[in-house]
């Protein structure tokens, strides 16, 4: 089962997204057997590369709102991570331009370490309240999952990996992505927004049976007596 994530790092439902894939498949059974990738998307591309408005700001200019209006409306989306157990920190985050973090993840994938820096990156922003659009800070945490800091400082002085993130914002486009977390199951399926674990499941189990696909289970309690076609083990 092949599953591509559209998805943004200062994107608050993506990870809340993430998080509930993550348990949807190992409630299903399906986990060992789901390969998961993230493509990238931004939000919000004309973000100022070098800004550190705060978060709240940022949302009451884009919504129109005052700053008492968006940490209301922040406090709700604070509710919904705590129930996949996400401790977000809006009081403490900046508005952040993500064009070079998803090139550092393309660069992370000829690693085999683009999955654990997706994960290190939304950790950063959402629970850290880092900055994952400054340089420093990327190569920091490109640095904690153990990644050539050498490297990572020349891929973000560069534009390495550009032309791989504006294929994957193009494509988007071309399947119709009109906001994110955005999932596309083997090319055929697709599941918008960061939907409730048991939405998942049963999505995740009617694409299993329409594609043939059987839950992987998984072993409950203590080796003890059986019998196979050959003999019987008493242990």
């Amino acid at each position: 089962m092949k599953i591509e994530v559209w998805s943004d790092y200062v994107c608050p439902f993506c990870y809340i997204g993430k998080r509930t894939l993550e348990k949807a498949l190992a409630q299903s059974g399906f986990a060992s057997q789901a390969e998961v990738s993230y493509k990238a998307y931004q939000l919000n591309p004309n973000t100022p590369i070098d800004s550190d408005v705060p978060t709240y700001e940022s949302l009451a200019k884009k919504f129109g709102q005052t700053v008492e209006q968006a940490k209301e409306m922040s406090k709700g989306v604070a509710e919904h991570a705590r129930t996949v157990g996400l401790e977000y920190d809006f009081d403490n985050m900046v508005e952040a331009n993500t064009l070079a973090a998803h090139r550092l993840v393309k660069w992370a994938e000829t690693h085999g370490k683009d999955g654990e820096l997706t994960e290190k990156l939304m950790d950063e922003y959402f629970i850290q309240a880092k900055n994952v659009g400054n340089h420093e800070v990327l190569v920091s945490i490109a640095e904690s999952i153990d990644l050539p800091k050498e490297e990572a400082v020349k891929v973000l002085e560069s534009d390495q990996f550009m032309g791989q993130v504006q294929l994957d914002i193009a494509e988007a486009g071309q399947i119709g992505v009109q906001g994110v977390p955005f999932f596309v199951v083997n090319r055929k399926y697709a599941i918008s927004g960061a939907q409730p674990v048991e939405a998942f499941v049963e999505a995740l189990e009617q694409i299993a049976e329409e594609e043939g696909i059987r839950p992987k289970l998984k072993p409950m309690g203590k080796k003890t007596s059986f019998c196979t076609g050959d003999s019987c083990d008493g242990n």
